[in-house]
């Protein structure tokens, strides 16, 4: 009798560790999350920033590597490789926070030393501290430890997406490209409607103390300096995505204008200290921001606006210096705090707008 049990006990060990050992080979032999390599037999399918970012930081050499929440989302590296002349690949992670971009830095370079990083450096993650930050990145695919890749390889939804990798291959039409993946632009309907219909006017409130915004800034800051000064032969080229007029709105309806451009103000004075640092702001671009044909809501911006960003970067527009950030923050600030915004619900000025449809003036430049 103890025969049999022991028999029976070690048969149903063996057969465990049989099926967990197949577990381990299809997740490593498919490798949904792009952990070991980039799929040569097969097209990707991207299913999770946070969980194959470190795959393409780790596998997919290229020189010129773009970083960036869901506002860096629709860069295509097609569009990156034209603009730069080099290999590109657009890492994102939406509404990420810095520390979550520090571990996409560090693994990617632990694994190649880029030429250029373009970093999107948006003003609400500037702006903002650690607190809202969750467990949502696998630290497993992230260090450097490699016995806790059991944690992927033996994991039921890593399981599932290698089956779901090869029947969308094999049976419904194909994974995706880099190029593509991670966008979301396409069934989008890009305009003004479209963007006011998305975005909540907040109730005007009191105006806010400076000093919270600054010290969030100067923390978030350290992380990316510590990127810079470590890498004294990579160029970061970061940039303040172009969120539209209407977070113009909302910063000066919460009572945070002096605080958001004390931040900026933190953020020029501390990048543009490093030789290896361009600093460009979109954000201050009324070509850009003031057209809300461009948005969804108050914030993301369509693909062309990506290729214009791309552009004015390459030719040196929307550049700031140590000699002109001042004033630029300085006008562009005077330009938002008198804006009439309430214009936007005046259905006589969209009357105005689709007859004409031209750019409205300049007046922040001047």
């Amino acid at each position: 009798m103890k025969q049999a049990y022991r028999r029976w006990v070690c048969g149903l060990v063996a057969a465990v560790a049989a099926l967990l050992a197949l577990c381990a080979a299809v997740v490593y032999i498919v490798d949904p999350c792009l952990y070991y390599r980039m799929p040569e037999h097969w097209e990707p399918v991207f299913f999770s920033e946070r969980y194959q970012a470190a795959g393409l930081a780790k596998n997919v050499e290229a020189d010129t590597v773009l970083v960036g929440t869901s506002m860096a989302a629709n860069y295509r590296a097609s569009q990156i490789e034209e603009a730069f002349g080099t290999s590109a690949v657009r890492i994102t992670i939406p509404d990420g926070y810095l520390s979550e971009f520090d571990k996409v830095m560090d693994v990617l370079f632990r694994s190649q030393t880029p030429q250029r990083v373009v970093f999107g450096l948006d003003v609400n993650i500037l702006t903002r501290d650690e607190s809202g930050v969750t467990s949502a990145m696998p630290d497993y695919l992230y260090n450097e430890n490699p016995f806790d890749d059991a944690q992927y390889l033996l994991n039921k939804d890593t399981l599932y997406y290698s089956g779901f990798v090869l029947m969308s291959n094999k049976s419904w039409g194909g994974g995706e490209t880099l190029d593509e993946g991670f966008t979301w632009d396409g069934d989008i309907w890009w305009n003004h409607m479209t963007a006011l219909d998305n975005y909540d006017r907040p109730d005007i409130q009191p105006t806010q103390p400076v000093e919270p915004y600054v010290e969030n800034a100067k923390a978030n800051l350290q992380v990316v300096t510590n990127w810079i000064s470590q890498h004294p032969d990579t160029e970061f080229d970061i940039f303040f995505p172009p969120y539209s007029i209407l977070f113009w709105d909302k910063t000066q309806r919460l009572g945070e204008m002096d605080a958001v451009f004390a931040a900026m103000s933190t953020a020029c004075e501390t990048l543009l200290a490093y030789d290896n640092v361009q600093l460009y702001a979109p954000l201050l671009d009324g070509e850009l921001v003031l057209n809300l044909d461009n948005y969804c809501d108050y914030v993301h911006h369509s693909n062309e606006v990506c290729q214009r960003v791309l552009d004015k970067m390459t030719s040196g527009e929307d550049r700031l210096t140590a000699e002109n950030w001042q004033e630029t923050l300085a006008n562009w600030q005077a330009f938002v705090v008198d804006y009439n915004y309430d214009q936007y619900w005046d259905p006589a000025f969209w009357q105005a707008w689709n007859a004409t449809h031209v750019s409205a003036p300049k007046p922040w430049e001047t």
